[in-house]
């Protein structure tokens, strides 16, 4: 989960489409075709996979999703560790009502370009 702080490589352009989550549209694809969900776990690369283990694995008992726990409360400011327990945290007390708060938490956070 590491990101480079000001990094160069990144436009105006793409520091605007990042900051209001605008680049997680492509996704929307993903869900469309059953892949992910709206909410839920973000998927980790592989490299980041092989950190979690034991009780964390649990966070792959359902479908990735665009918005969740993680991304309402910080996102990248937030330590691994800290994504993973998020992430259980999401997985033990799912439900319906739970994935619409997040939703609706998610829209002033896109808007702010901020967390919790």
């Amino acid at each position: 989960m590491f990101k480079i702080p000001n990094d160069p490589r990144v436009t105006p352009l793409g520091q605007f489409l990042r900051k209001h989550a605008i680049d997680e549209l492509p996704q929307l694809i993903n869900v469309l075709l059953g892949d992910m969900s709206l909410v839920g776990p973000r998927p980790l690369i592989l490299a980041e996979d092989r950190y979690v283990d034991g009780w964390a694995r649990r966070r792959v008992d359902v479908k990735p999703g665009i918005t969740g726990l993680w991304q309402v409360c910080g996102a990248s400011n937030i330590p691994f560790g800290e994504m993973v327990q998020l992430d259980y945290r999401y997985v033990r007390t799912w439900s319906l009502w739970n994935d619409i708060l997040l939703l609706l938490r998610t829209l002033p956070t896109v808007v702010r370009g901020s967390g919790c």
